[in-house]
């Protein structure tokens, strides 16, 4: 049966998948700079005697796996670049380069999504229709999901459904977490100036500070939502950055403040993008200052296809094990940019659990001490494989 042989496959994969995923984390690369990355994810799709795509959105890699039948074309994708974060594990593969780290976990994304694809090449001639490998840049800074969908990687094979998968501290190992609907929030990014008219610290009376006006801001901002909102309705508003002044007598002539809004919505965006600039409004012309509001919408909100999320939670216990497939009762504010995808065709995304106390693997992503336990690499290859054979037996 084809469970078997994915299992079987999987078992044999297993030391170098662990392999790969050390040598990538050791050689991290930032967003559009991911050409070792890329070279090597490359060479192993070729090896494979897939077809493969390169340089497309600049680093981005495609492999592209055809069954022996015709049929529908499945898409798994893995986002390739890391951090700028200086890594505070003492292991033998730590990373080599100063202030780069996988502390998102993309390099065992990467090493997941090629295991799926040696476990399918080896089944090939039992598949009916076709597979597509995506390796994607910059999903940490400015979207390379959106830049390779324009340069055609949903087409040639026409992509019929998306899947993808990341790293999650808050699962146990072994374990995967599959979310219907909303998963992951659409981050966007607020910068405000507030022009004011500086002056010297002793003679505020003779200046517009604003300093004081924008902590005006900054406590009205609070109230959007704690008091306008609906409880029950996730949003974040989060000022992270406050610039203002140069010496300690001195009354600047402006600040600015930087942050970010989290939304499941468009109407829940524009929503609170109004109520922000309306705030700013009034407290600015009460105290005799002006404004520059820039609200800059960034990616889109996960939202995951409920049949997509149904196959990959049957695959997955068809696996792991029904009891080793959870369902998450609640999404992230955090954000992803696999929401390009799922803007033109069905997908799901799902996490992969990763802490073990008993190894020490408790840290979150984003952490300088943040590690995985490995075992998981063959297990979720597996998983991703066995989506292609359930999602391709339907002909339909």
């Amino acid at each position: 049966m084809i469970k078997e042989a994915i299992l079987a496959k999987a078992e044999e994969i297993r030391d170098e998948l662990v392999r790969i995923r050390r040598d990538l984390h050791a050689h991290p690369e930032t967003g559009f700079q991911e050409t070792r990355t890329a070279a090597l994810i490359s060479a192993q799709l070729k090896k494979l005697g897939l077809e493969v795509r390169e340089n497309v959105g600049i680093t981005g890699v495609i492999g592209t796996l055809r069954g022996k039948y015709p049929g529908k074309t499945l898409l798994f994708r893995a986002d390739m670049d890391c951090l700028e974060l200086q890594e505070q594990n003492e292991l033998e593969y730590k990373s080599q380069h100063d202030g780069r780290m996988h502390g998102c976990g993309h390099d065992a994304h990467m090493t997941w999504v090629l295991g799926a694809a040696m476990i399918l090449a080896s089944l090939r001639d039992e598949l009916h229709g076709n597979v597509k490998f995506l390796f994607q840049p910059a999903e940490e800074t400015d979207g390379g999901a959106d830049r390779m969908i324009r340069e055609g990687a949903l087409e040639d094979p026409q992509v019929d459904a998306a899947i993808g998968a990341h790293v999650w501290s808050a699962v146990e190992a072994g374990k995967i977490g599959v979310k219907y609907g909303p998963m992951m929030a659409s981050p966007d990014f607020v910068r405000i100036t507030i022009f004011g008219k500086g002056g010297h610290g002793a003679e505020p009376h003779n200046c517009v500070d604003p300093i004081s006006i924008g902590c005006q801001v900054y406590m009205a901002f609070q109230t959007i939502i704690s008091r306008r909102i609906s409880p029950l309705e996730p949003a974040v508003l989060t000022i992270s950055q406050f610039i203002a002044g140069t010496a300690h007598n001195i009354i600047p002539d402006k600040v600015e403040m930087v942050g970010t809004v989290r939304t499941f919505s468009f109407e829940m965006k524009e929503k609170i993008s109004s109520m922000m600039d309306a705030v700013l409004k009034s407290v600015t012309e009460a105290n005799g200052a002006s404004y520059k509001f820039e609200y800059l919408p960034h990616y889109p909100p996960v939202i995951n296809n409920d049949a997509m999320t149904a196959l990959v939670e049957q695959a997955a216990g068809q696996i792991l094990g029904d009891g080793n497939v959870v369902r998450l009762d609640r999404p992230t504010m955090g954000a992803e940019d696999f929401s390009y995808f799922q803007q033109k065709v069905p997908g799901a995304y799902f996490t992969v659990g990763t802490f073990n106390a008993d190894k020490g693997i408790v840290k979150p992503i984003h952490n300088p001490q943040f590690n995985i336990d490995e075992t998981i690499l063959h297990k979720a290859a597996a998983v991703l494989a066995n989506c292609a054979v359930v999602f391709l037996s339907d002909t339909k």
